[in-house]
């Protein structure tokens, strides 16, 4: 079966999820390197998924001007 592809709104609901077991102290000292590393991972995505977005939505404004 082929992975689902991460959207925006899936990464920041798991990083959601990832800081509040932080906060509430609920994570225990095996499981917190590993969140810590996905929770970078995911703020790595995110940052690059809204460059995107930016880039598309400057062009098309751009374009919009043009007309």
């Amino acid at each position: 079966m082929a992975k689902k592809e991460l959207t925006y709104s899936a990464a920041l609901y798991e990083l959601k999820e990832i800081l509040t077991r932080i906060e509430e102290q609920n994570v225990n000292i095996d499981q917190i390197a590993e969140d810590v590393k996905r929770a970078s991972e995911l703020i790595k995505f995110c940052k690059e998924k809204l460059r995107k977005t930016e880039g598309e939505v400057d062009g098309i404004l751009k374009g919009m001007k043009e007309q």
